[in-house]
């Protein structure tokens, strides 16, 4: 047997294996999937943000509505409570950005061919 000669059958695993994982379709679809998981994965990101924001701003609500509570309380003007007021629709807007963004991901992951 010639040294530089390929068996035949390994010659034929080669091209089984090549047709296996760099065919057209498999081509098409492994793209498809990891484009997928890419868009998961930014949509994911982008709610992790929210949340983080929506905790953020919660913590800046919170301690100015304890503030104008105390300074109510310790005068009675009616200043404070319009500051109450702020921080209450300031949390109330946050959570609906928050539930926005988390809807806004979830369609586009919907709307997105996972492969």
């Amino acid at each position: 047997m010639d040294p530089t000669t390929v068996n035949a059958q390994i010659i034929d695993v080669i091209n089984q294996s090549q047709l296996a994982t760099m065919g057209p379709q498999v081509v098409m679809t492994s793209g498809a999937g990891k484009a997928y998981q890419s868009v998961a994965q930014s949509s994911a990101i982008a709610v992790q943000d929210a949340a983080d924001a929506l905790r953020n701003i919660s913590t800046i609500a919170t301690t100015a509505a304890g503030v104008a509570m105390a300074q109510y309380l310790a005068t009675g003007e009616d200043r404070y409570m319009k500051a109450l007021t702020a921080a209450q629709t300031m949390m109330q807007n946050a959570t609906t950005d928050f539930s926005n963004v988390g809807t806004a991901a979830a369609n586009v992951l919907k709307g997105f061919p996972a492969g």
